[in-house]
């Protein structure tokens, strides 16, 4: 049987109208009417959030492991519902959501994993030293402890492992913070029922009801009261950069500023070194294509700028860049104003005297073709629209005269979540040269791959300087993320009777 949304609130284990409806915009299948969210709703979320945190953040670390696990098996259990709605929804194709929904309940079973070990506590211990002179010195133990509630909003490009159970819902969870989820309004039928999978493992392992609820969009009063609502102490966001900045901005204002963990995108510049690009420039120009083009070019990490030293390799590199697109079929984009932001990004680049063309494709309503042009090093470092994101399938090649002037060009980038080297053994001096510029414009560099595709382990990093995130230090993939919704606490002197049970293993 097709699941068939109810277009209703989860607030605290109750499903909600709200006042008034909007129509979901499906890229095929029916339209459904749902709830538009309110700020009384924001607020009656936040409150039972509130309200679980005591008992949530206090429960012991298998209590939180088996809810995560819970909400996993319960994802599963919708698997085909979830698959079809989503890929109504959304126009991504039955694959790509079946291993997003794997991504989501593997990192969910992942951070329970990871919460067990205890190792995300950071405890640490110094001895008291009562002898000491000139003065004694107290015995002095830390650990992360809970934020509190947290406000997530849902991402538009991954309707499931960005979203409403995602990696940032995941993750405060784990901390032992409560979620409310503010949905996206491009897949809001996909949302529902992922929030029932929440609400069937709350029941069956019996934490706080107010421990998550989604509050779906159609307002945008419903994300500003959200981030300003005083009971919540996080944010975490996945979004174009203007949204973001505003949200960062009311979150900055409030009369006790909160963090505000935001992924703002991204142009994932590629940097291609001689010998790499002799040796093997047609592979590279068509693993770019395929990078560049999947999943219609709506991954943050898609990268868009190619840079490498002009001459008769770089034209093979761009012939074959070129050749494989061109084969490209217009593919469905995520929602109606993504592909209209895609089409006048593209005819703003066309209409730019600082770039010339090398594929430009016409693409209507909902479509997307991929488009490619190319400019120099200096028109790169002129025109600084020539290195902000466009969403979508279009990439930027710059020719730069030599190291020097590709150095200068990795030193003139803004932040961004991911670089990438192309090179062989006789391009170490060169990339020994580009690294230390690197490491300061990017959270994850890679060597001879392609940014597209994120693991979820230990040790990545998804985020970087401004403006790919608006906390460098942070990341919204992988088990360092649980860090973003916990505090250090120092407890001195304090007797054992007192002391967190974690603290004392």
């Amino acid at each position: 049987m097709p699941f068939i949304p109810s277009g209703k609130h989860l607030v605290a284990g109750e499903w909600l109208d709200g006042a008034g409806t909007f129509a979901s915009s499906p890229a095929k299948g029916p339209v459904h009417q749902f709830a538009i969210g309110t700020a009384q709703l924001v607020d009656r979320a936040c409150e039972a959030a509130e309200a679980a945190f005591w008992s949530f953040s206090a429960a012991d670390r298998s209590t939180r492991a088996a809810f995560l696990r819970a909400i996993a098996d319960e994802i599963d259990a919708r698997a085909d519902e979830i698959t079809e709605i989503g890929s109504q929804e959304t126009g991504l194709p039955e694959a790509r959501l079946i291993g997003e929904r794997g991504r989501t309940t593997g990192q969910l079973r992942l951070f329970a994993s990871h919460i067990e070990s205890g190792d995300y506590l950071d405890r640490r211990f110094d001895a008291a030293l009562p002898d000491r002179q000139p003065a004694p010195r107290p015995e002095i133990r830390l650990m992360q402890r809970p934020v509190g509630p947290v406000a997530v909003f849902g991402a538009s490009n991954f309707p499931l492992a960005f979203s409403t159970a995602g990696g940032d819902t995941a993750a405060a969870l784990a901390a032992g913070c409560p979620v409310v989820v503010k949905g996206h309004s491009a897949h809001p039928g996909t949302g529902e029922i992922v929030a029932q999978a929440v609400e069937a493992a709350i029941r069956s392992t019996g934490v706080h009801p107010g421990v998550f609820s989604l509050i779906q969009g159609g307002n945008r009063d419903v994300g500003h009261a959200l981030v300003q609502h005083p009971l919540i102490k996080a944010v975490g966001f996945t979004g174009s950069q203007a949204g973001g900045r505003a949200l960062f901005n009311l979150c900055a204002a409030r009369p006790e500023p909160i963090p505000f963990f935001g992924e703002l995108g991204s142009v994932n510049p590629m940097f291609l070194l001689p010998a790499a690009v002799a040796e093997r420039a047609e592979a590279l120009g068509q693993g770019w294509a395929g990078s560049l083009a999947m999943g219609a070019g709506q991954f943050c990490t898609n990268p868009g700028v190619a840079v490498v030293i002009d001459g008769a390799d770089a034209d093979r590199f761009a012939a074959a860049a070129v050749e494989a697109l061109g084969k490209v079929a217009p593919q469905t984009m995520l929602t109606d104003g993504i592909a209209k932001a895609y089409h006048d990004g593209q005819a703003g680049f066309a209409a730019r005297n600082t770039v010339e063309p090398l594929l430009v494709t016409e693409s209507t309503g909902r479509a997307a073709s991929p488009n490619l042009f190319e400019t120099t090093g200096d028109r790169f470092l002129a025109d600084h629209a020539l290195s902000e994101e466009v969403f979508g399938p279009l990439g930027l090649l710059v020719r730069v005269k030599s190291q020097e002037e590709m150095e200068s060009v990795a030193r003139a980038i803004e932040g961004q979540l991911t670089v990438t080297l192309h090179m062989d053994d006789a391009d170490i001096d060169a990339a020994k040269r580009l690294l230390p510029l690197l490491e300061r414009k990017a959270g994850r560099i890679l060597v001879n791959g392609f940014p597209t595709g994120v693991e979820v382990v230990d040790s990545m990093v998804h985020g970087g300087p401004y403006p790919a995130s608006t906390n460098f230090g942070a990341t919204s993939v992988g088990t360092m993320s649980i860090r973003r919704f916990l505090r250090p606490v120092s407890y001195q002197n304090l007797p054992k009777a007192l002391l967190p049970k974690d603290l004392l293993k």
